[in-house]
C-alpha cells in the first residue's frame, strides 16, 4: 500500500507521536531547571533566582498543588521561596542602620 494522498501508515494521522514537535520545555525539564535556579539562588543573586525557580517549579507542576507532582518540581518551589525570602531579609538588613552613608 502506498502511502500518498490520504493512504497514510499511520493510523491516526493527525495526532503528534512521540517524534512530533513541542511548543517548549516539559515538566521534567523545567523541574530540574527550577532547582538548578533554586540551589544557585543560595550562592549568587537569590532575589532573581529565587523567583525564576518558583515559576520553574510551578509550571512543571502543572500550575497546581493538586496531583501528581514531581520531586525536582517540588524542590525548585520549596528552595525558590526560601531561597527569596533569605535574599529580602538580607536586603532589609543590609539597609539599615550602620550601613549606611550617615
Amino acid at each position: 500500500m502506498m502511502a500518498s494522498f490520504g493512504g497514510s501508515t499511520r493510523r491516526h494521522p493527525r495526532s503528534r507521536g512521540r517524534t512530533g514537535l513541542r511548543t517548549g520545555p516539559d515538566r521534567a525539564t523545567l523541574g530540574i531547571i527550577g532547582a538548578i535556579c533554586a540551589i544557585a539562588g543560595f550562592l549568587v543573586l537569590g532575589i532573581v533566582l529565587g523567583p525564576a525557580a518558583i515559576v520553574c517549579g510551578w509550571l512543571a507542576m502543572g500550575r497546581s498543588w493538586g496531583g501528581s507532582r514531581s520531586i525536582p518540581a517540588l524542590v525548585a518551589v520549596v528552595l525558590g521561596a526560601i531561597d527569596t525570602l533569605l535574599a529580602v531579609i538580607w536586603l532589609a538588613g543590609a539597609t539599615g542602620s550602620g550601613y549606611g552613608v550617615f
